[in-house]
C-alpha cells in the first residue's frame, strides 16, 4: 500500500479571484495528495471559487481543468478568467469606483440589474460585497443576499493581480462550461479526475437559499453508480459535521467509497457564541480513485483523518 503523500513544504497561498463561502482554499493541499500522478484532466464541477482547480494547476497536479456549474453568471465569470480577464477586471472596477457616493444604494441597484441579466461581471462585484461572500438566493431564483456595509470588496487592483495570476496558470489548458455535474461525469474519461462539492444536504432546499438549487440526493447516488460502472476516477466533499451537529447524510455503502475525515479546527462561528467545537468534513474516494493511488480498503480504513491547517488571513480587501 502507498501512504498518501504528504506535501514537502507549507500550503501556498493561493490566489482566489471569486470570493466565496465554503471555499476548498484550506483543504487544497490535502485533497491533492488523492490526485493520481498520471491525472490527465481535473473536472470541477459545482465549481464555486475554483481552489481545487487553482491548486492543483499551481502544483502541476494534472495537464488540462474544466470548471462548470449549473450557475450561468458563476460559469461565466470563470469563462471570462480564461479567456477575457482584462474585460472581467474594467467591468468589476467600473462597478467597485461607482459605489464609492452611496454604496448601499448602489448594490441594491446592480443586484436588481443582476437578476434580469444574470451578468457575470454583476455576480462577482455581489460576491465580493456581499454578507461573507455567501451568496442566497430565493424562491424563484434571484439573488436577494444583502452587502456587508462595513466594507466595499476587495480593490480592483487587488482583483486584477488574482485574475491575472489565475489566468496565467489556466491559460491554454483550461475550460469553463455551463452544465450540471452529470455533464463532467459524463464527458470526463478513466484518465481524468472528477472532484465534485456539492451543497451540503439539509442547506440547499426550498428553505434555505445558499444555492440557487438543491441536490437530489438519490439522483447524486445514481450519477456516481453510473461514475463506478465507467470505472472513473473521482472525489467528493459531501457530508460534516460540527460539535454535536450533522450536516447531510452520508454516501450509501453500496458506492464502495472510502471515507476519510478533514479535521478543520475549531469553529469560529462557535466560538462567537462561546461554545468549542471543531468542524469536520468528510471527503469520499471512488473505487477506481482508489487502484489508481495503490490505496486498498484493508490498508486505510474508513477514519482515517487528517488535521487541515487554517491559511493566514486574507487582509487585502
Amino acid at each position: 500500500m502507498t501512504p498518501p503523500r504528504t506535501p514537502a513544504s507549507p500550503s501556498p497561498i493561493l490566489p482566489q479571484p471569486i470570493p466565496y463561502q465554503g471555499s476548498k482554499r484550506r483543504q487544497v493541499q490535502v485533497l491533492l495528495q488523492y490526485f493520481p500522478k498520471d491525472t490527465q484532466t481535473l473536472w470541477e464541477p459545482f465549481v464555486g471559487s475554483g481552489a481545487t482547480t487553482v491548486g492543483a494547476a499551481f502544483s502541476g497536479a494534472a495537464r488540462r481543468f474544466v470548471l462548470s456549474d449549473s450557475l450561468a453568471p458563476l460559469a461565466g465569470i470563470w469563462a471570462m478568467i480564461l479567456n477575457h480577464p482584462e474585460d472581467l477586471v474594467a467591468g468589476y472596477t467600473k462597478l467597485w469606483q461607482a459605489q464609492q457616493a452611496d454604496p448601499r444604494a448602489t448594490y441594491d441597484g446592480i443586484r436588481a440589474e443582476f437578476n434580469k441579466n444574470q451578468d457575470p461581471v454583476r455576480l462577482l462585484y455581489l460576491l465580493a460585497r456581499c454578507v461573507k461572500n455567501s451568496p442566497r438566493f430565493n424562491h424563484e431564483g434571484h439573488f436577494n443576499q444583502s452587502p456587508d456595509n462595513r466594507r466595499l470588496g476587495v480593490r480592483p487592483k487587488i482583483l486584477h493581480m488574482r485574475v491575472a495570476a489565475v489566468h496565467q496558470l489556466l491559460k491554454e489548458k483550461g475550460a469553463a462550461f455551463v452544465g450540471d455535474y452529470s455533464l463532467a461525469l459524463a464527458r470526463a474519461g478513466t484518465g481524468d479526475l472528477v472532484y465534485l462539492d456539492p451543497p451540503y444536504m439539509g442547506v440547499s432546499g426550498s428553505r434555505d437559499g445558499r444555492y440557487h438549487q438543491g441536490l437530489d440526493y438519490d439522483r447524486f447516488v445514481s450519477e456516481l453508480q453510473g461514475a463506478n460502472h465507467r470505472n472513473l476516477s473521482y472525489m467528493v466533499s459531501f457530508d460534516g459535521r460540527c460539535g454535536d451537529r450533522s450536516y447531510g447524510p452520508g454516501l450509501p455503502d453500496c458506492l464502495q467509497l472510502q471515507k476519510i475525515e478533514l479535521h478543520l479546527g475549531r469553529s469560529s462561528q462557535a466560538t462567537l457564541s462561546g461554545r468549542v467545537e471543531e468542524t469536520v468534513e468528510s471527503l469520499y474516494l471512488s473505487p477506481a480513485l482508489r487502484r489508481r493511488i495503490d490505496l486498498s480498503s484493508s490498508g486505510l480504513n474508513s477514519h482515517v483523518s487528517h488535521s487541515v491547517l487554517r491559511s493566514p488571513s486574507d487582509t487585502s480587501r
